[in-house]
Formats: structure tokens, C-alpha cells, sequence
């Protein structure tokens, strides 16, 4: 930029710092003409009107501001981009885990992530909440709970005029938030998307839109699957983990009402009911932009169908990208597309800008590793469940997947050491643990869009049992490599800048780029369930061996293409290794056959399947049969990345942001 362009810059009106209509088509966008290193740095405590640590004082949560200074001297109030996490002081944001940092008066030197960098230059205030319980705030983590919501949504409250904030901690300093206009937009990855989701499910006034990233939609549904407990502690080894020191030594009751209220039997309890968005789904008033990776183990992909699906029911704008990462955040694997997609969204929707976002297609897909695809609508126009059926083939173990019913059953033994990646490598033969169920090789590409499910009718030899069903795209490709610890990204050693930067907080950050591995097969869907919640998804029961039993598996809503040549394959398996505990017994199972079935989304429907699997197809008879299938490789198992080790107990304990 050339001087005088520079000193142009700074001589903007307001109006045209706020991005007002270039002339000519282009659309109007906020631009960065505000000093960052000039910047107003402040922090505040929001009394949320709760006790929840029982020290006498109502809590108050601690919300670090950083806001263009010369925007309050122009007197205009600008709008607010708020990430409020557990994570600010315990274990980082971003690739770099990032934590904030202070001054010796107190006030915020760095904020995690580009945000601030990038949107304070452009107009915004940022705002970084640290949760109740964690950091410089008051009160106890309750893992989703009231508390964390409150604790957030209070934030909001204030920057709206109806909440009191005090320059510190302790003291009786009132603070009001007269420099903005009390537009919020929510962001965060993991658990920070996850209390965006509850505060949304609020309705609190104020709250415009919110962008959940690999966002939790129900607690329990990221520690059971209807039963099958899906790690092995509750949340209260979660809330131990990021609760700050004082905290921690004054909040041993809500401890012992999160071990309480979470039984590892997987049974629905009222602690579950307060920490479900979804049932409150008709409350929300923001808009939705939804990024979540479909190989994501760790905030397993139902969260976000179910979520999407319930504010599509209630008419709530909505955008959705899709990657085929694991637990990743859009910049670590789309950063360009990123950075210019999120400004346009917040200038739309927290600025009231008409730049044509809202008009483009609802929904980004990656369908290989950096190629992406886009559609108007999600799921697409034409999608349909179906209804496919198994049955037996030649041989056993190996039957067929087909749209007309069939009769007969097939026979498996859970084998708690084998994982989705094992059965899928030897999806073609006979093995003792899985029952198998093939296409023809495709003679057109399949797509399969949104959230199935499989109903299994099954009659177990033991009291307890659990299930496993997958759909598996058999046949050679190249993907990410979501089963590698960083989850289908490498961190580079070069850096890009995203904003403004001051000597104590980098706009630079670690370039990446696509972690690729070739592969036999890909598991694209899996659900699972606890047999003995036959009768209630909320609570199980001993079983009666012989018994037959039906229930039905919620599958992972997907976005994947199976291309011609290559087959569909459903499995259905008991323990699936590192993904659900095994039950307290080892049963063999025998399905029904003719009273079992599966419902995919397929685009097109019953015909597209049809048109699918008749006439001829390149010869796919190795794919998935073992021998060069892809066997050693565990995609399936849960990056390292997104698992901490105690090493007294041997056991995994799984934390949603890292």
C-alpha cells in the first residue's frame, strides 16, 4: 500500500469505515481502517445473579474486551463478536493453544485466535467470557449446565443493558457497556460451540447469530448413543479438568451432583434434560452457521444433525460446512475461504450489510481432501430415506444389501478387540465377529446426504448386549487422514497473517495443509446403542437371553458420494473398539433378517438406488475383501490428539476442544 493510500485510509468517514457501498456492483463490506494497537483493552465481571460456589457473594464471570477506540471517539457503537470458553487458562485455543494473556494492571494482552486480529481493525468489539468456574470468573463448571449458559447468556445481558458489571472482581465499580449496540454474534469450536448452542436455545434477546463449531447439541449424546456409554468418566472428570484452582476447592457439591446425575449405567437423567439444546430448539432467535468435520469422533456428528435438523423444523436461517476432518477448525483447514466467508456472514448479520451471503448456497462439502462442492439446500433437494434391506448371500457373513425384503439370519459373536476399521477391511469374507451386507459394484455414483438409521431385530445369548452398525464406502481413495492425532491437517512451519498484530498478541499463525492417506475403504456413518434400551432410548434393562429384541441405531449424518464401481456395504457388529465400551457380558447375536432394515438418505431416493445397482459396473470384487483393502489402516480409531491418558487408571478420557 502506498502512503498515500494509507493516509487515506485514515481519514475515512464513519460511514465508510463501516463499509458503506463502494461504488459500482461490489458488494458493501466492513474494512480495516481502525488501529488495533490502539485498541481499547478492558475487563469486566458480569454478575450473574447466582451462587453457584455457596461463598456468600452472587458469582460473577470475568469478560475481557478488546474494542477500536477511535469508533467510541466517533461516537459510533459497534457490534460484538463473543467467544466465551473454559479454556482461556487451562489448555489453550486453536492449533497453537493459545491462552490469554494480561498486563500487570490486568487488562487483556492476548486473546486467542485471529478474531480480534482480523474483526476489531474492521469495526467489531471482540469479547472472550471465561466460563463460571474457570480462569478470573467466579462460580463452578457444570459441564453444559445452567451455569455455563447463565454464565455466558449474562455476558449478553449486560452488553444489552440488562445485567450489572463492575471493573473487578470484588469491588462495587459499575461498568456499562454504552460503546456498542448490543448486536452479539457467538463463535467457537468444541465446547465453546456448544454453549453458543445452549444460549441460543435461550432466546436471549441480542444474540444474532452464532457459529458453532465441532458443537455439542446434547451432553448425553456425547457420552452415550442410547446406552452405550461412549467414553469411560462422565462430565465430571470434564469439569475437573478446566475448573480453576479456587474454584475447584469450593465446588465439591457440583461435583458430586455431576457424578450424581450422570450413572454410567447410560440411563436419561433430569442432569441430561438440562444440558439437551435440542429440545429448545423453537426458542432460538439467531441465525446458524454450523461447521462440523463428518470424521469427527470426538463431538460425534450427531450432535450437529440433530441440531440442524430441529432449527430447520422451526425456520431458523441456517449455513453448513462439511469437512472431511476430524476435530478441526475451518482455519486449520480452509483458512482463506474461511476468514472471507466469516467476515461476509457477521457484516450481514451483525451489521445489516446486503452483500449476497445469505443468498449463496446453504451448504459447503468437501468431497476430497481440499475439493469442495456446494449445495442450495442441506440435505439436497431429492433426498430420500430408503429403505434397503439384507439378505443372505452365498456364503455366511456375507450377505446382500438390496431394496426388496428378504428372510433368514446371520449370526455374529462380539469381539471387543475389533474396531469398524477391522470389520470393514474384511467386509467381503466371512468373519466371526460381523455380519456383512453388500451392493453389487455401483454402475453410477450414490450420494448419501443427512442422518439414517438401522433397525435391528436381534436375540442375544446374554443379559447385556451392544450394537454397532456402519455404512462403508468400499473401494479405493485418497482422504484425510482423520485417524492421525492432528485429524487430517499438518501443521506447517511457515505463518500467515490474518489481521493486525501488536508485539504481545501475533495476527501470524501456522500455515497447514491436508494430511492425506490412500485407503481401501471408508467409514462414512456409524451408530450404536445398549441392546437392553430396547424398550426406552432413556433407560435399559437386564436382557433374557433367547429373547428377540428390536431397536432401532442412530447413524452419523453424512455428505459422501460412493462412486460408480465401488459398493455400499452395511455392517453390523457389537463393541466397536475405542469408540463404545463393551458390555459386562460377551454375547453372540443372531439377526432377523427379514425384521431388520436400514433407512439411508440417499439423493434420489428408492430410484437412484435402483438405477444404482442394475446393469454393469467396472469389476470392484477385491474392494473390502482384506487382501489390499486398506488392512492395518485404523480409520476408525480416535485421533491421539483429542484423547488424554491417565496413567494410574490406563484409562481414556476425551476433551472436547483440544
Amino acid at each position: 500500500m502506498t502512503a498515500t493510500a494509507v493516509l487515506a485510509a485514515a481519514l475515512l468517514t464513519p460511514a465508510a469505515a463501516l463499509g458503506a457501498p463502494r461504488e459500482g456492483r461490489t458488494p458493501p463490506e466492513s474494512r480495516p481502517v481502525y488501529s488495533y494497537a490502539n485498541a481499547v483493552r478492558e475487563s469486566v465481571w458480569v454478575d450473574t445473579g447466582t451462587d453457584a460456589d455457596g461463598d456468600g457473594h452472587t458469582d460473577r464471570v470475568a469478560a475481557d474486551i478488546v474494542r477500536p477506540r477511535e469508533a467510541a471517539r466517533q461516537g459510533r457503537k459497534v457490534p460484538v463478536i463473543m467467544d466465551a470458553s473454559p479454556y482461556y487458562s487451562c489448555c489453550g485455543r486453536g492449533n497453537e493453544s493459545q491462552k490469554k494473556t494480561y498486563d500487570s494492571s490486568g487488562h487483556v494482552v492476548q486473546m486467542p485466535l485471529f478474531y480480534d486480529n482480523y474483526f476489531v481493525p474492521r469495526g467489531y468489539a471482540f469479547v472472550g467470557v471465561d466460563l463460571a468456574g474457570t480462569n478470573r470468573s467466579d462460580g463452578c463448571v457444570d459441564v453444559g449446565g445452567p451455569s455455563d449458559i447463565r454464565s455466558a447468556k449474562a455476558v449478553i445481558d449486560w452488553l444489552n443493558g440488562r445485567a450489572r458489571a463492575y471493573t473487578t472482581r470484588t469491588g462495587s465499580t459499575p461498568v456499562k457497556a454504552t460503546w456498542t449496540n448490543g448486536r452479539t454474534g457467538m463463535i467457537g469450536k468444541s465446547w465453546d460451540g456448544t454453549v453458543a448452542n445452549g444460549v441460543a436455545a435461550t432466546g436471549v434477546k441480542g444474540l444474532k447469530t452464532i457459529v458453532p463449531i465441532s458443537a455439542i447439541s446434547s451432553w448425553y449424546d456425547y457420552y452415550f448413543a442410547k446406552g452405550a456409554p461412549l467414553y469411560d468418566s462422565g462430565p465430571d472428570w470434564l469439569s475437573d479438568y478446566v475448573e480453576s484452582p479456587a474454584a475447584r476447592s469450593r465446588c465439591a457439591a457440583e461435583q458430586k451432583r455431576l457424578v450424581d446425575g450422570a450413572p454410567r449405567s447410560g440411563d436419561w437423567t433430569p442432569l441430561w434434560t438440562a444440558r439437551d439444546y435440542v429440545r429448545e430448539a423453537a426458542k432460538v432467535r439467531a441465525s446458524v452457521f454450523l461447521v462440523h468435520g463428518m470424521q469427527d469422533l470426538n463431538v460425534r456428528t450427531k450432535n450437529f444433525g440433530q441440531w440442524w435438523d430441529a432449527l430447520a423444523r422451526h425456520h431458523v436461517k441456517r449455513k453448513i460446512w462439511l469437512s472431511q476432518t476430524g476435530h478441526v477448525d475451518p482455519f486449520d483447514f480452509r483458512r482463506g475461504a474461511w476468514a472471507d466467508t466469516l467476515h461476509r456472514w457477521f457484516d450481514h448479520e451483525l451489521l445489516g450489510y446486503d452483500n449476497g451471503v445469505d443468498r449463496e448456497p446453504m451448504a459447503d462439502i468437501e468431497r476430497h481432501p481440499d475439493q469442495w462442492v456446494t449445495s442450495r439446500v442441506w440435505p439436497p433437494s431429492g433426498t430420500q430415506a430408503t429403505t434397503l434391506r439384507p439378505a443372505p448371500g452365498a456364503r455366511p457373513g456375507v450377505g446382500t444389501l438390496q431394496l426388496r425384503a428378504a428372510h433368514g439370519t446371520e449370526t455374529f459373536t462380539d469381539d471387543p478387540r475389533l474396531s469398524e476399521t477391522d470389520w470393514a477391511d474384511q467386509a467381503g469374507r466371512p468373519t466371526a465377529e460381523k455380519a456383512g451386507f453388500l451392493t453389487v459394484p455401483l454402475s453410477r455414483d450414490l450420494r448419501l446426504a443427512g442422518s439414517s438409521r438401522v433397525t435391528v431385530t436381534a436375540t442375544p445369548t446374554t443379559t447385556t448386549a451392544h450394537l454397532s452398525a456402519v455404512l462403508v464406502d468400499l473401494g479405493p481413495d485418497t482422504i484425510r487422514d482423520y485417524a492421525d492425532a492432528a485429524e487430517g491437517i499438518t501443521t506447517l512451519t511457515g505463518r500467515t497473517c490474518w489481521g493486525a498484530s501488536t508485539a504481545g498478541d501475533s495476527a501470524c499463525f501456522l500455515e497447514t495443509a491436508a494430511k492425506t492417506k490412500a485407503v481401501g475403504y471408508t467409514v462414512v456413518s456409524r451408530g450404536w446403542a445398549d441392546l437392553g434400551n430396547y424398550a426406552d432410548t432413556g433407560k435399559g434393562v437386564p436382557l433374557t437371553p433367547g429373547r428377540a429384541y428390536t431397536i432401532t441405531l442412530d447413524l452419523a449424518p453424512t455428505d459422501h458420494v460412493v462412486p460408480r464401481g465401488h459398493r455400499l456395504a452395511l455392517i453390523v457388529a457389537g463393541t466397536d473398539k475405542d469408540l463404545i465400551d463393551p458390555p459386562a457380558s460377551t454375547p453372540t447375536l443372531t439377526l432377523d433378517l427379514s425384521r431388520t432394515s436400514a433407512r439411508i438418505a440417499l439423493t434420489g431416493g428408492a430410484a437412484a438406488f435402483a438405477r444404482a445397482t442394475a446393469g454393469t459396473a467396472p469389476d470392484a470384487s477385491a474392494y473390502g475383501t482384506g487382501a489390499g483393502a486398506g488392512a492395518g489402516s485404523r480409520q476408525g480409531v480416535p485421533a491421539a490428539g483429542t484423547a488424554h491418558r491417565v496413567p494410574a487408571a490406563g484409562t481414556v478420557h476425551r476433551v472436547p476442544a483440544a
